[in-house]
């Protein structure tokens, strides 16, 4: 039997939408899958070395649980974001749920591709040297080799 594969393109660089890339990769990963992540756009945030630097946005994002029920305009107030960010970071924690870090710490040690959009790092000027180690540089025909005999593909 053919072993099977997952591609992933992760758009979003903020920490909410940094877990499912990786929870998927790493699940697929350790189920046997040959997983790659194609990180393009914001998506390049989730390869850099420090992640301290992501945060949740409660605006635009209505399903989020709020403590209390709170009108859309008082998500844009000074201080919401990083609320957000810390009740986010506390409730993982609270669950025993993994850190992104480790999370994609899983990923490279289950050998996830991860291959870094060259045109978009190209487009912000990224300096490739805040990437973590192991990170490819390659084009969207990079992605469509793999993607094209993928069993699965995912936009995130």
């Amino acid at each position: 039997m053919d072993e099977k594969k997952l591609a992933i393109i992760a758009t979003k660089g903020t920490l909410d939408w940094g877990y499912p890339p990786f929870i998927l990769a790493s699940t697929a990963a350790a189920l046997g899958y040959s997983v790659e992540i194609f990180f393009t756009f914001y998506g390049l945030q989730l390869l850099k070395k420090d992640l301290g630097h992501l945060r949740v946005s409660p605006l635009g994002n209505p399903a989020m649980p709020m403590p209390v029920p709170m009108p859309t305009l008082a998500m844009v107030l000074p201080g919401m974001e990083g609320m957000a960010t810390a009740m986010m970071k506390s409730k993982m924690k609270a669950k025993g749920v993994a850190s992104l870090e480790e999370l994609r710490e899983l990923c490279v040690e289950a050998e996830v591709r991860m291959i870094a959009c060259q045109m978009t790092v190209d487009l912000f000027e990224f300096d490739t040297a805040d990437f973590i180690d192991g990170i490819e540089l390659g084009g969207a025909a990079a992605f469509f080799e793999f993607a094209g005999e993928a069993d699965i593909t995912l936009f995130i």
